[in-house]
């Protein structure tokens, strides 16, 4: 038997219904396989960073003085100060406390601007692509260009191309490490509020940052009051006054330090709105005295950040999705080692696209060629009579079968020609 191969009977394919029926019990949501490091919460209604637990000191840091500014502090206040107003006093930085924690949920607990993960590398001969030269990857495939230029605003911006989510970055776009995303308009990781501070969270970021130096200013004016009427009142010493109050002496100290930091914070990213910057973009790229190409002025930066509308999150987290599919391969980097969703094959001079449930069935057929080939001569002639029809591999199998190699030492044509001399035997 001359250049002819035998196999036996070929495992049914499953059908289209079966196929999804299959894949029905694989159906999960999208933050359950998502790829990278978040939290979620609520059936991924909320998605927080890695390092949400930090939250807790945060709140821990806020609620903390506001409780002992209440109960220690304010009660001298209310007698001191007319009945109303002294209750406005104590009200306002209870009030105010629950506002800066709210807007601390608003910019933890949503999406700050994830880009999706593209489910594979955009094509090298793109138009847009920089005719830069590929050096070819350890699989033997050729990488994609790790620039390429763009124009924003009449200025060409080089953008950079993320090996992680397999796309290129939009401009002030950049991969959080800790997040391990491509966020829009990346500013910086915040461990503070333990998320990112991207394109849809920092509006309420820096509301969070300017409304807690208002709190910290708040307590710490009014404990400055509540230790100068204890020095009226009993006409002693500031010493004297604090030991009447520690309380009020703790919080001014505790305030003072705390206004600093994030009244400090809050200056910066004053002045960052105001120039259209990011914080990732002011220590990287240095504008001072170059040609920024997101700056509009003072008036429309502002009008940017503060009064156009938020944009839609480009995730719906609770999607449902083949696991095995439409996820997880998408995210996983491409090498020869991982199967992909679909392989070229070269046939006889035509190339054919093979879908990634289609090369499973190859294999299984191709596992089964190793079996035979195992199971020796005398099976293969008891039945070479009744399995004739059914043995005969096609040239696309044939051509399957030389292009794939292999793992148990069963390769490309050394196999086939040992099976064709026991045949002829």
């Amino acid at each position: 038997m001359q250049g002819k191969l035998f196999a036996p009977p070929l495992p049914p394919k499953l059908s289209d219904s079966n196929r999804r029926n299959e894949a029905s019990g694989q159906m999960k949501r999208v933050y359950q396989v998502w790829k990278g490091n978040n939290r979620f919460f609520l059936g991924g209604r909320l998605i927080f960073g890695p390092d949400v637990r930090s939250m807790v000191l945060t709140i821990f840091l806020i609620i903390v003085p506001v409780l002992l500014f209440a109960v220690f502090v304010s009660q001298r206040l209310v007698n001191e100060f007319q009945h109303h107003l002294g209750e406005l006093i104590v009200g306002i930085p209870v009030g105010f406390a629950f506002y800066v924690i709210f807007l601390l949920f608003l910019t933890s607990g949503r999406d700050p601007g994830i880009i999706p993960r593209s489910p594979h590398p955009p094509e090298p001969e793109d138009d847009q692509v920089s005719n830069l030269s590929c050096t070819a990857s350890h699989g033997g495939l050729s990488s994609v260009p790790p620039f390429k230029d763009v124009i924003v605003n009449g200025v060409q911006i080089r953008v950079k191309y993320c090996q992680t989510c397999m796309l290129y970055r939009p401009p002030r776009c950049s991969h959080c490490s800790i997040c391990n995303n491509c966020i829009e308009r990346f500013d910086h990781h915040c461990p503070w509020v333990g998320q990112c501070i991207g394109k849809r969270n920092y509006r309420f970021f820096f509301m969070f940052v300017s409304s807690t130096t208002l709190l910290c200013f708040y307590v710490l004016t009014f404990c400055c009051v509540s230790l100068k009427k204890i020095m009226l009142t009993y006409e002693c010493n500031l010493w004297e006054a604090l030991m009447k109050s520690p309380v009020s002496g703790i919080l001014v100290i505790y305030t003072f330090v705390v206004a600093w930091f994030v009244g400090g914070l809050t200056s910066f990213h004053i002045y960052l709105i105001c120039t259209n910057q990011t914080t990732y973009q002011n220590f990287r790229y240095r504008y001072d005295g170059k040609m920024n190409p997101y700056n509009r002025g003072c008036t429309q930066n502002f009008k940017e950040v503060f009064f156009s509308p938020i944009p839609t999150s480009k995730n719906d987290f609770r999607a449902k999705v083949h696991e095995d599919i439409n996820v997880l391969s998408s995210s996983l980097p491409k090498s020869p080692d991982i199967a992909k969703n679909s392989f070229d094959l070269e046939m006889g001079g035509k190339r054919m696209a093979v879908g990634a449930e289609e090369f499973d069935d190859v294999q299984s057929q191709i596992s089964s060629l190793a079996v035979l080939e195992r199971s020796g001569t005398q099976t293969l002639r008891g039945s070479w009579g009744s399995h004739k029809g059914n043995w005969e591999i096609t040239p696309d199998l044939d051509a399957l079968t030389a292009e794939f190699a292999m793992e148990d030492g069963f390769t490309d044509t050394e196999k086939y020609e040992k099976s064709e001399e026991k045949f002829s035997d």
